[in-house]
């Protein structure tokens, strides 16, 4: 019996382990194509700073692809085994499917625990380090935020497109400047211009020259033919502040970005009377926090509540095919985080108190799992 534990054991780490790598490998590339593709191909990026960025997107991955590792691990191993006959030879044996998955649950107690760290500690630093290290690494070059041919959308209320660029001097510049609901209200367009870098006040100064620029309607900006008119100037001047481009201002501001003893000090002042922040803010507030810790919490304990559905389920399925195990394994964990993501929706409804509905998915999946488990120890 023991025997039996320990290679099963080591059979679904050994799977889990290379499916939370793959898991990992594909969010993290994800993630590059979001955040650093553009950084990279304007040359913004060292090579020593990019692999440190990479880095920290890979600690940050793991946090989600840890449980959906685990279910693919199970279901691979478990299906590979039962398509072999052998689960039937071990039940034969006199083998319960409970005595079959004790060293499966006890790897997903392991991986929760695990889990639940990298949730609170280990994710909170690295996305807190990656956008310092992205903030610092852009500041040193700041003129390289302008992009040739490229529709810059990084500073606020403004789109910039450059249709060449020299050093400090721009050519074929366009302008547009939004509004509230990111309408062109404005835009402006020169044939030549200027960008250079103001490090006091942080921000990027372009000057336009020999400049013709049309105003529309504030109250219909997208209707052409209520256009204010046009103008000319000799020289026009924009300031393009860098705190949204370098995340100065956002840097350790959200809550998921908190590891759990700022969490749990943020819960506490918020739970102090205060006679600048009215209670029900401050409840409001507090259950906002109270949500991420629940969460936090739930997305660890998904492990577990991902393995018992994957036990019996990897029985049942009776598959060697990885491209199908992977396919049920997706489909499942999409499942379990669109409602994570649907019961996020009433965070500002305290009264529905979606700290606790955090837990319905996990609530819904160990029924289900244990459903399944009775029906497949029956058979």
């Amino acid at each position: 019996m023991k025997l039996i534990h320990r290679s099963l054991f080591g059979s679904v780490a050994l799977t889990c382990l290379a499916a939370v790598g793959v898991m990992t490998f594909l969010m993290t590339l994800v993630n590059i194509g979001r955040d650093l593709l553009g950084y990279i191909l304007a040359g913004q990026l060292a090579f020593d700073v990019l692999l440190r960025l990479i880095w920290l997107l890979v600690e940050s991955s793991i946090s989600f692809a840890l449980p959906v590792g685990v279910l693919t691990g199970v279901l691979l191993v478990l299906g590979r085994m039962s398509a072999d006959r052998e689960i039937t030879a071990l039940r034969a044996a006199g083998m319960s499917v409970a005595g079959l998955s004790a060293p499966i649950f006890f790897f997903a107690l392991c991986g929760t625990a695990l889990s639940a760290y990298v949730n609170f500690y280990a994710m909170p630093y690295a996305r807190v380090a990656y956008h310092r290290e992205l903030a610092d690494a852009l500041r040193v070059n700041p003129l390289s935020f302008i992009v040739p041919k490229t529709f810059i959308r990084g500073f606020s209320g403004r789109v910039i497109y450059v249709g060449d660029k020299r050093g400090e001097v721009l050519r074929d510049i366009w302008v547009w400047e939004l509004d509230k609901q990111s309408r062109v209200r404005q835009a402006a367009r020169a044939e030549s211009g200027r960008l250079v870098y103001d490090e006091p006040g942080d921000k990027l100064v372009l000057t336009l020259l020999h400049a013709q620029a049309e105003a529309r309607d504030e109250q219909d900006p997208e209707n052409f033919t209520a256009l204010r008119g046009a103008a000319s100037w000799d020289k026009a001047t924009f300031d393009l502040p860098l705190d949204k481009l370098t995340g100065r201002q956002v840097v350790n501001v959200k809550l998921k970005w908190k590891n759990f003893d700022e969490l749990l000090a943020e819960w506490r002042r918020l739970g102090q009377p205060d006679p600048q922040v009215p209670a029900a803010i401050r409840a409001q507030l507090r259950i906002r926090v109270q949500t991420v810790i629940q969460e936090k919490f739930a997305i660890a304990f998904s492990v577990l509540s991902f393995a018992l559905v994957a036990v019996p389920l990897g029985i049942k399925v009776s598959r060697k095919e990885t491209s199908a195990n992977l396919g049920i394994a997706v489909a499942l964990t999409i499942g379990y985080y669109f409602f994570t993501v649907a019961v996020g929706w009433f965070e500002n409804k305290p009264h529905l108190r979606p700290d606790l509905l955090m837990w319905l998915p996990n609530l819904a999946f160990q029924a289900l799992g244990i459903w399944m488990f009775r029906r497949v120890d029956r058979q």
